[in-house]
C-alpha cells in the first residue's frame, strides 16, 4: 500500500501549529481564516504521515508485550485533532512555544498487561534493547515514568518515546518523526479511559486540568488506591493509606452520585450498539465516532489498502462536525475494541468494580 508521505517542511509545520494554539474569535478577517483553513490541511498531512512509523512501532509493541503477556491488549491511534489543538493551545498559555513538528503523541500505540510487574518487565525489554542496539532501528529518546512520579491529576503509567528512523529510500522521509508508547496495568487502563468517558459528555478536560474540582479530586483518590494496591507511590497530595483515602472516597462517591452518573452512559450506549456494522471481523482499522448527545457510537471498518481513505473521513469529521468524537484506531480483532477503547462504548463497568473493592477495602 502506499504510505502518505510529508508534504511541508518543518517551518511550516510549526507555523501551522502557532495558528492553531490561537483561539478562533481571534480571526478578525478573511486572510486570518484562510491561514487556519491551511494551517488545518498541514496538521492533517503531518498527523497522517505518522501512520507508517506508528504501525512499524506498534508490532514491535505487540510482539514484546505478548512475549510476556499473551492477553496483552495492544492498540494505536493517530491523536484527535482537538486533543492536538487544545495541547498546543495549552503550551501556549503555559508560556512555551508550540512546537508541533516536536509533538511526541500525535502517533501513539499502547500496551495493556495484566499487572504493573508486567508492565515493568516490557519497560525493560524496550530499554535493553536500546541500550544493546543503539544505532539500529528507531532511536530511543526518553522515558516518563509516572509510576514512580504519578501526574497531580493522577494519571500514571509510562510512556516511552522514540524518533523514527530508516536507512530505506522508501521509509526515510519518516525519521525524525515521533511515536510515544504507553505501558499501562488493566487498573491504570480502566482508571485512565473512565476519565476520558467523564470528560466526552462534560466537556471537562480533566487530563489537562480542567474542570470540576471535586470530580478532579474523586479520580485521584481513586488512583491512589489503586496504587496503593500495586504497591507504588501515590498520587500528590492524595493520603498515603487506604485508611485515610476510604472516607473522603466514600463522601465524594456519594455527593457525585457516582454511580448512576457513570453506570446510566453505559447503559445508554448499549442500546445502540446493535446499529453498528457487521461485516469486520477481518478490518485493519476502525473509524469510531461517538455523538455523545444521542449515546450513539458507529464503527466503520478499513483495510490496509484503504488508510487514505480512513484518515480523509477522519479528516472531515474533525472538520464538519467537531461535535462528534472521532478517533481512527488498530486493534488486533473486532472483539478487543471495547477492552482498547472503552470510553468510546461508554463503558465504566470495569472501573466501578475497581471503586467498590477501594470502598469495600476500608469497611
Amino acid at each position: 500500500m502506499a504510505w502518505a508521505r510529508p508534504q511541508y517542511g518543518k517551518g511550516q509545520i510549526d507555523r501551522a501549529g502557532e495558528i492553531l494554539a490561537k483561539e478562533e474569535d481571534t480571526f478578525e478577517t478573511a486572510k486570518d481564516f484562510q491561514e487556519y483553513v491551511d494551517a488545518v490541511d498541514i496538521v492533517s498531512n503531518w498527523r497522517t504521515v505518522h501512520s507508517y512509523p506508528l504501525q512499524a512501532m506498534k508490532m514491535t509493541l505487540k510482539r514484546r508485550a505478548k512475549s510476556i503477556d499473551p492477553t496483552a491488549i495492544v492498540s494505536q491511534r493517530l491523536k484527535r485533532f482537538a486533543s492536538i489543538m487544545l495541547k498546543l493551545r495549552l503550551s501556549k498559555e503555559a508560556g512555551h512555544h508550540p512546537n508541533l513538528s516536536q509533538m511526541q503523541d500525535i502517533g501513539g500505540c499502547r500496551a495493556v498487561m495484566d499487572n504493573v510487574q508486567q508492565v515493568r518487565t516490557l519497560e525493560r525489554k524496550f530499554l535493553h534493547a536500546a541500550r544493546k542496539n543503539p544505532l539500529r532501528g528507531p532511536e530511543y529518546f526518553k522515558t516518563s515514568d509516572y509510576l514512580t512520579s504519578p501526574k497531580n491529576n493522577g494519571y500514571r503509567g509510562i510512556h516511552l518515546v522514540y524518533k523514527f528512523r530508516s536507512n530505506s529510500t522508501q521509509h526515510s522521509c519518516y525519521s525524525g518523526q515521533r511515536i510515544e508508547i504507553q505501558l499501562r496495568s488493566r487498573l491504570q487502563h480502566y482508571w485512565a479511559t473512565a476519565v476520558e468517558t467523564y470528560s466526552t459528555f462534560t466537556g471537562e478536560a480533566l487530563k489537562s486540568n480542567i474542570g470540576s474540582d471535586e470530580w478532579k479530586r474523586f479520580f485521584a483518590l481513586v488512583s491512589s488506591s489503586i496504587a496503593i494496591s500495586e504497591k507504588n507511590p501515590t498520587v500528590p497530595g492524595t493520603p498515603s493509606t487506604m485508611g485515610e483515602i476510604v472516607p473522603e472516597l466514600q463522601q465524594l462517591y456519594t455527593k457525585l452520585n457516582v454511580y448512576n452518573v457513570l453506570n446510566g452512559w453505559s447503559i445508554a450506549t448499549r442500546h445502540v450498539e446493535k446499529d453498528e456494522h457487521a461485516e469486520m471481523k477481518n478490518a485493519d482499522m476502525y473509524l469510531l465516532v461517538l455523538d455523545p448527545n444521542v449515546f450513539r457510537l458507529t464503527i466503520t471498518p478499513y483495510q490496509r489498502e484503504s488508510l487514505a481513505a480512513a484518515n480523509a473521513q477522519y479528516a472531515v469529521i474533525e472538520k464538519d462536525s467537531p461535535d462528534l468524537q472521532a478517533v481512527l484506531v488498530s486493534v488486533d480483532s473486532i472483539s478487543a475494541l471495547r477492552s482498547a477503547y472503552p470510553n468510546y462504548f461508554l463503558d465504566t463497568t470495569s472501573f466501578l468494580r475497581v471503586v467498590d473493592k477501594a470502598l469495600g477495602d476500608g469497611k
